[in-house]
């Protein structure tokens, strides 16, 4: 065999050697059973993972469209005048009765000065008539025992003016006509003294009962006196404000020297009692009751983690109660998923944090989370 035959019989060798090698490097993956395990272990891995996280988010219902809200207290005077007095109480906790601002006192307690000067005046003219109808009475009684006399005199006269009429028409001779014209002037004179005494009686009676009215106009005088009074002393009670509310002072606006008028707001506080407004989607409240738990995130303190309850469900979506309601009876209505305000309080108990130690405010975000299931 020749050089060159021997030569092309070894580079033969050679190319069958480096084709069957490439022909093993280009086996296709989807082949190899490796591939298939691998392939089958993420699938099973992402199916069960995706399973277990379906079934622990669909126990609850979450949004990040809610604030902290409180009812705040707007402090406002009721009268006009100076602040003499204002307390040092910016952002500071002040309690229910808590002396805020003092107004400079004028007019209100010369005001009082004089109305209850008028009460003791109308106490005293009450305490008159009340004598009046004692002494009133006290002459009525008198009368009336003065005119038992001529009442008894009158009675008398008449009845013997009955006896010489009644003798006189049995017996003409046995009453002498002077006698009887005398008896009926007595009778007449007895009976005229006895109207008289009457009479009397009826003017003491008329006395009493004018002293009386008197008495009752002094005593109204009293009550109405004494309304003025309390009506001064609440004016001036108004230029004492004092915090309605235990909470946190903020926005203070005035000091020492300011004027302010009625209605005007001087300040604000923010009670201690607060609660979260979440404006969860009508498509997350098919499961959502009152009084179910809740966990709070405030993004103030995301580390925190507070506890709730959902307090109430508002019974119409945010949209319908704005000054201008939509009105969707329109051909180019878009329908768009409404939000509807759930009212979430904080729950503190033993080991619980409390949001009254941190400066959690109306206004501040939170996101809490309502387990449904």
């Amino acid at each position: 065999m020749s050089e060159q035959e021997t030569a092309g019989g070894e580079d033969r060798r050679e190319g069958e050697g480096e084709a069957g090698k490439d022909g093993e490097k280009k086996t296709p993956i989807f082949r190899k059973p490796l591939f298939w395990i691998i392939l089958i272990a993420v699938v099973a891995t992402l199916v069960i993972g995706g399973t277990l996280y379906y079934l622990h988010a669909r126990q609850f219902e979450s949004t990040d469209d809610a604030f902290v809200d409180a009812h705040i207290v707007r402090i406002a005077p009721e009268v006009a005048g100076t602040l003499v007095q204002v307390a040092d109480i910016d952002n500071r906790h002040v309690k229910a009765g808590d002396l805020l601002a003092v107004i400079k006192p004028n007019g209100p307690e010369a005001q009082l000065a004089e109305a209850q000067a008028g009460v003791g005046q109308a106490q005293a003219q009450f305490s008159q008539a009340q004598a009046q109808i004692a002494a009133a009475t006290a002459t009525r009684d008198q009368t009336r025992a003065q005119s038992l006399a001529p009442l008894a005199a009158a009675t008398k006269a008449a009845q013997d003016l009955a006896r010489y009429e009644n003798l006189a028409r049995i017996d003409r001779s046995a009453v002498a006509a002077t006698q009887l014209d005398q008896a009926r002037a007595n009778a007449r004179s007895t009976a005229a003294e006895a109207a008289a005494a009457r009479r009397q009686v009826a003017s003491a009676d008329a006395q009493i009962a004018v002293a009386r009215k008197a008495a009752d106009a002094a005593n109204a005088a009293v009550a109405a006196r004494r309304a003025q009074a309390q009506q001064a002393r609440i004016t001036l009670g108004d230029l004492r404000l004092t915090a309605p509310v235990s909470g946190q002072v903020v926005n203070r606006q005035v000091n020492t020297g300011s004027y302010v008028g009625p209605g005007s707001q001087i300040m604000a506080i923010v009670p201690d009692t607060m609660w979260i407004t979440a404006n969860f989607k009508e498509t997350q409240l098919k499961d959502m009751r009152i009084g179910q738990e809740v966990a709070i995130k405030v993004d103030a303190f995301p580390d925190v983690k507070f506890r709730g309850r959902v307090d109430s469900i508002q019974r119409g979506a945010g949209q319908a109660f704005s000054i201008l309601p939509p009105q969707n009876a329109t051909g180019n209505y878009v329908k768009v998923v409404q939000r509807v305000p759930v009212r979430i309080t904080f729950v503190v108990s033993k080991g619980d944090p409390d949001p009254r130690n941190y400066p959690i405010g109306p206004g501040m975000s939170v996101v809490p989370t309502v387990k449904v299931r």
